[in-house]
């Protein structure tokens, strides 16, 4: 069974294709372009589901046709409509001292100042120059933190943690 925290999602599947299971894919990282990988894990009704790539061709440079393989019609393709797409984070391209903003959603986010978790990533916003990552307290509520290089202070994929040296106040606002 593949677990949550092994995977990172890369995208959303569209509307199908034509008539032969072409689906459009809505990616924000292309990874699965860049590195040799078989598959892609689609989330089916809340379970991760390996589906392996018969083919795809881009039609921009956020979206690409997807063939799956044992997805022939647009029946079978309509199906996988709306589901969330994942890639592994074992295959992933990323080296030691570079992970995709993609990839740390779901860390932990550590004050550096007193070692305490300030919650977790529930998202990037690299929109503008300043990146932020939107943090889920443990209490539920959402705060944004500067993503700022200067600021982090160390990133560990084993534990998926990333200590942060935050703003003064910036949990107040």
């Amino acid at each position: 069974m593949i677990r949550q925290e092994e995977v990172y999602k890369i995208g959303r599947l569209g509307k199908p294709h034509g008539v032969k299971g072409e689906i459009t894919f809505m990616f924000d990282d292309d990874v699965f372009d860049r590195v040799d990988a078989d598959y892609l894990i689609l989330d089916i009704e809340g379970i991760l589901v390996p589906f392996f790539m018969e083919e795809y061709r881009f039609k921009s440079e956020e979206t690409a046709l997807m063939k799956f393989c044992d997805i022939d019609t647009q029946e079978q393709a309509r199906e996988l409509t709306g589901c969330d797409v994942y890639f592994p984070r074992q295959l992933s391209d990323h080296d030691e001292g570079h992970l995709s903003w993609h990839e740390i959603i779901g860390y932990q986010l550590v004050d550096a100042q007193n070692q305490e978790i300030v919650g977790t990533v529930c998202s990037v916003d690299d929109s503008t120059l300043n990146i932020l990552f939107e943090v889920e307290t443990s209490t539920g509520r959402k705060v944004l933190v500067p993503a700022s290089e200067d600021l982090i202070r160390q990133v560990d994929p084993q534990k998926r943690e990333i200590t942060i040296q935050l703003p003064e106040g910036i949990l107040d606002l």
